[in-house]
């Protein structure tokens, strides 16, 4: 039942989808931020960085065959469940100090939560509120979460600096429990009719709708090179920021924090750029600021790093976010209702599935060729981002496509 901004579905929405990916930021500067300082090599901090992104590639697309099977309740109550065991039994190798295999597992558990949780999010919303108020909805889901990632890695890097890096995890438990609590309050409900298919079948129906549709292929081509790039940025920014802009961690962690600002600051003009800007802008911009941020970190003077870091992360916190709530409000409205779990996991495949290869690529790169010359990678590949749009029909789009929207 579609309603206002105020409904109860909605508000549980809102705080499971925060607390999910409040979590798996908090998680993220944690075990980079812990594993450098104990003196981690660049190949095993992408080595952390790739189990905690590997969830997303390897659970999403089932993941979402089963959004669009079970009762959403359930995954919901799944996924808070594995945040909270995975961070917790995370929180308590690193106050053993023991960096290694077992933090990379339980990282991967801990990371397996937000992606149930985020495919749930994304089916339900279009039945929580009426089509017209999606683009707000999803500005208030990302203003919630922007939010709180201003302040994740604040708490990393005062938790680090301390030698403290356990609290962090432990907050991620915590938000665990936060999303079981607060999915309880949802009605229980049978899980939607669907055709029986086998899991390789349905996963390959959304697949095909996403490579046929013309806005969706280039929104997903785009989406792989961007996280490609952003998680080979994130293995390499704290060991190029600790180690060759001579940065200490409360300084990282701070820089980090204006990424925050910049997604709250995108949250909050979302749903008025998307109401008087051409779309096609829109989804251009998002990579291309980010291109814009890499290139200036990359060929910034050590003098000049920490402005340099801060004006990076507040680009890809501002273009990026705003990219992403205007390509979720298109998905939501050209994506059949029976499709909208297995369309979701395609696209998050897309953008998060990547994260694994481009945090082992950014690794393997720092060791290989040194931080100064690897620090251009992202760089690269958010070039190839950029083009993935500007190639397709996607820049002549002026509104959102009303005439396909999803029946519901």
């Amino acid at each position: 039942m579609r309603s206002a901004l105020s409904s109860p579905l909605f508000f549980v929405l809102l705080l499971t989808g925060v607390a999910a990916q409040f979590a798996d930021k908090l998680a993220l500067d944690t075990i980079t931020l812990a594993a450098t300082e104990a003196g981690a090599s660049a190949r095993f901090v992408g080595l952390l960085v790739a189990a905690q992104s590997a969830a997303w590639l390897l659970i999403s697309l089932p993941a979402g065959v089963l959004a669009d099977r079970v009762a959403p309740r359930s995954l919901i109550l799944l996924g808070g469940l594995l945040m909270a065991v995975g961070s917790g039994f995370g929180a308590v190798l690193l106050a053993a100090g023991m960096i290694g295999p077992a933090l990379a597992l339980s990282t991967f558990v801990a990371a397996a939560g937000p992606v149930v949780i985020a495919l749930s999010v994304f089916v339900l919303m279009p039945r929580a509120v009426t089509l017209a108020l999606l683009p707000r909805a999803n500005s208030r889901l990302e203003l919630g979460r922007a939010s709180f990632n201003l302040i994740a890695p604040l708490i990393a890097g005062w938790a680090v600096a301390r030698g403290s890096g356990w609290l962090g995890l432990a907050l991620c438990a915590v938000a665990g429990l936060v999303v079981i609590a607060t999915a309880m309050r949802l009605p229980a409900e049978a899980a939607p009719a669907q055709p029986r298919q086998k899991l390789h079948r349905a996963i390959a129906e959304g697949g095909a709708f996403v490579a046929r549709h013309p806005y969706l292929r280039p929104i997903a081509l785009c989406a792989i090179a961007w996280n490609l790039a952003f998680f080979a940025f994130m293995a390499l920014v704290a060991p190029y920021a600790l180690r060759v802009l001579a940065l200490d961690p409360k300084a990282v962690g701070l820089a980090s924090s204006v990424y925050g600002a910049g997604a709250v600051a995108a949250a909050l003009s979302g749903a008025w750029l998307i109401a008087r800007l051409p779309t096609g802008m829109l989804l251009v911009f998002g990579p291309a600021v980010s291109l814009l941020g890499a290139a200036l970190l990359a060929s910034a003077p050590p003098a000049w790093g920490w402005p340099a870091l801060a004006l990076a992360f507040f680009l890809f916190g501002f273009g990026p976010i705003l990219w992403f709530i205007t390509q979720t409000t298109l998905r939501q409205a050209v994506t059949p209702q029976p499709l909208l779990g297995r369309v979701s996991a395609t696209i998050t495949t897309a953008m998060y599935g990547m994260r694994p290869l481009g945090a082992l690529a950014g690794g393997l790169a720092g060791e290989r060729f040194g931080l100064e010359a690897a620090i251009w990678l992202p760089v690269v590949l958010f070039g190839l981002s950029t083009l993935a749009i500007l190639a397709s029909q996607m820049p002549r789009l002026k509104v959102m496509p009303a005439g396909e929207l999803n029946p519901g």
